[in-house]
C-alpha cells in the first residue's frame, strides 16, 4: 500500500515537472528578450533588481506559508544560472 502511494505521488511530481520545464522555457525566452536590450557585458548582473526579486519572493513565500529559506535558495539558483546563460550568450553590438 505504502509503494502504491509513493509512486502516485511521484508520478504527480514528474508532472508538476514537466509544467515547471515549460516556465523555464517561457522564462528563458524572456531572459533572452532582456538580454537582446542590454548594449554591455556589465549590465548582466543587476544587484538591486536580484535584491528586490529576493525580498519579493521572501514576502510572497511567508504569506503562501511556503519556507522562505527553501525558495530563497531555489531563485539564488535561477538567478545565478540564467545570469551564467546570459553571460554564455552576451554578443556584442
Amino acid at each position: 500500500m505504502k509503494n502504491l502511494k509513493l509512486k502516485f505521488i511521484r508520478q504527480k511530481i514528474d508532472k508538476l515537472d514537466d509544467k515547471l520545464l515549460n516556465l523555464i522555457k517561457i522564462r528563458t525566452n524572456l531572459v533572452i528578450g532582456v538580454l537582446k536590450q542590454k548594449k554591455y557585458k556589465n549590465q548582466i548582473v543587476d544587484k538591486a533588481r536580484i535584491k528586490k526579486i529576493f525580498t519579493l519572493i521572501k514576502k510572497k513565500s511567508i504569506s503562501r506559508k511556503i519556507d522562505p529559506k527553501l525558495t530563497k535558495r531555489i531563485w539564488k539558483n535561477m538567478i545565478e544560472a540564467y545570469i551564467d546563460f546570459e553571460k554564455r550568450n552576451f554578443k556584442k553590438k
